[in-house]
């Protein structure tokens, strides 16, 4: 029996070298040099070439090495099989600090002053009046920035599929519920899983029901935006600024026209780093979880892509 490790394009030494340490009696195998595929019982993936894990015969069950599992749901040859995600309380919290930074970022207008330093003016402009913030999803992620805004005394909402409860925080949920959570939000975040149901569902319709001169941030994944969409909300002023650190494609194309637009930040995929030594143990229980016979940790409702 072995582990499988399908996660391409990335140097998978210090994890192989980990999990070997924490799982001695287990081979850990790196696709595609897997010498027996018939061996193979458990697989951790991120962005698995289609077709990789149907070609393993005796795979039992999938881990996801982040959050987000929407590219392994995409895959249209993907087994009928137990899949688990990493849940890592350190991700939420470099997610909220990164937030707060892009928050404070924008209320102190150091996007302006930024702007200004390229043509050496000298303008003092007092902070940005922000005192609403929405956040779309209200997952572990979501409801965390959610109530780290609320604690700080913004005037938070929340909107997510289904109906939730925050201290401090007015939900609203279903379709219904987006226009109530977002119009008078001065700041947007987008924390929405990716599903079917989310694919591009930030487009012209919703930007044109945001408050004028509203600022939106995505920390989510990219193919939820339309990003043509945002890039005419930011050109007619409907979005006074965007930040954006997830994209349709990544890494975002050098010729993309969100790269020079005045009024856009881009960060590369950086608002939550996963610790590795949380998903070693994580991976590690739940292979011997598998072993076991018993649930994993953190399972995935496949139905809900989440």
């Amino acid at each position: 029996m072995s582990l499988a490790l399908i996660i391409p394009d990335r140097k998978l030494d210090d994890l192989q070298q980990r999990l070997a340490q924490a799982l001695p009696d287990t081979e850990i195998e790196v696709w595609p040099q897997i010498r027996n595929p018939a061996a193979v019982e458990f697989a951790v993936v991120w962005k698995q070439p289609h077709g990789s894990l149907a070609s393993l015969p005796a795979l039992q069950a999938v881990q996801c090495f982040g959050a987000g599992v929407d590219a392994i749901l995409a895959d249209p040859t993907l087994p009928a099989l137990p899949i688990a995600r990493i849940v890592d309380p350190t991700l939420t919290d470099t997610m909220v600090r990164y937030l707060d930074g892009v928050v404070s970022y924008y209320r102190l207008r150091l996007d302006v002053f930024s702007a200004q330093q390229q043509q050496k003016q000298w303008k003092p402009k007092s902070p940005r009046k922000i005192a609403h913030i929405a956040v779309l999803g209200l997952g572990e992620l979501g409801a965390a920035a959610a109530t780290h805004f609320a604690s700080l005394g913004y005037s938070v909402t929340g909107w997510a599929r289904t109906p939730k409860q925050l201290e401090h925080v007015s939900c609203f949920h279903a379709a219904e519920g987006l226009t109530k959570a977002v119009a008078d939000a001065d700041i947007v975040i987008c924390l929405l899983p990716l599903t079917p149901a989310t694919q591009q569902m930030l487009s012209e319709g919703f930007f044109s029901s945001l408050k004028p001169g509203a600022i939106f941030i995505n920390v989510a994944r990219g193919d939820i935006v339309d990003e043509t969409a945002l890039q005419a909300a930011l050109d007619n002023g409907q979005l006074q600024a965007a930040c954006l650190d997830v994209f349709c494609q990544e890494p975002l194309p050098a010729e993309h026209p969100l790269w020079s637009h005045p009024a856009v930040l881009i960060t590369p995929h950086v608002s939550a780093v996963t610790d590795v030594g949380a998903v070693v143990e994580q991976i590690a229980e739940n292979y011997r979880r598998n072993q076991r016979g018993e649930a994993l940790l953190n399972p995935v409702d496949i139905g809900r892509g989440y």
